[in-house]
């Protein structure tokens, strides 16, 4: 335990260093399409994560662009793209923001697992060892990563060890995530949605950011209003829009 401690101190120094000395440049806003090619995400019987997100983010990007605000995203089409490099994008660009697209889901056992909806916004950081479940999920990806182990220096992300290691990680940045993430879910409560709250998890794909960064979970891919809604060019348009005007009220 002490050994992985050392090494997730000596993962974030320099992230931490980049950042501290970037010079000031262009607002750039990352988009990341959670999941991907080999990685469906959660899914239900006629949709998968990795397709909505990446529709979204799509319609995220044109309307930034269409604000001349400057766009980078993970991946523009089908691919599988490691948690680690979606991260290392965004700092290599010296993004000001990097937000990640995410639909929920509730496990098939769950009871009234269909009823169940709304939208959240996780931030870096710690979360409770008894809700963990959703860091397990989106940590899994690393799984089918290549080279997964040296990537993450042996890090294995079903190991409750590995959650509590990576909120150790959370960045210098963790005040204007959550004031990111609550102007996100604001947008959302404007467009009727549930709002289940802004929330802090050990999320890999955020652990490392050099600038503000959040994972916004859209909506309930096991309810079937929300995936109607998620899948509809209506709704498509009312989330992107929501986050757009999120970005700029936090801009």
């Amino acid at each position: 335990m002490k050994h992985l401690f050392y090494a997730a101190l000596l993962l974030l120094l320099p992230y931490g260093l980049v950042a501290e000395n970037a010079e000031p440049g262009t607002f750039t806003v990352v988009i990341d399409a959670g999941h991907g090619g080999k990685d469906s995400g959660t899914r239900s019987a006629t949709s998968l994560e990795k397709n909505i997100a990446l529709k979204i983010a799509l319609k995220l990007r044109d309307a930034l662009k269409a604000k001349g605000i400057r766009v980078v995203l993970t991946r523009s089409t089908d691919v599988f793209v490691p948690l680690y490099e979606r991260i290392e994008k965004a700092n290599d660009v010296k993004a000001s923001l990097f937000i990640s697209l995410h639909c929920n889901s509730l496990p098939y056992n769950k009871k009234n697992r269909s009823s169940i909806r709304g939208v959240e916004t996780y931030v870096s950081g710690f979360g409770r060892l008894d809700e963990q479940d959703i860091a397990i999920r989106e940590n899994a990806s690393i799984l089918l990563e290549k080279d997964y182990k040296k990537n993450y220096n042996g890090y294995d992300p079903k190991d409750p060890e590995t959650i509590i290691l990576l909120s150790l990680m959370k960045n210098a940045y963790r005040t204007k995530s959550i004031q990111l993430a609550t102007l996100i879910q604001k947008e959302y409560r404007k467009a009727g949605r549930i709002d289940r709250g802004v929330h802090e998890k050990s999320l890999a794909v955020l652990a490392r950011a050099s600038m503000p960064a959040v994972l916004t979970e859209i909506g309930y891919l096991s309810s079937p209003a929300e995936e109607k809604y998620m899948n509809s060019e209506a709704g498509q348009e009312e989330i992107s829009n929501g986050i757009l005007n999120a970005i700029l009220a936090f801009r």
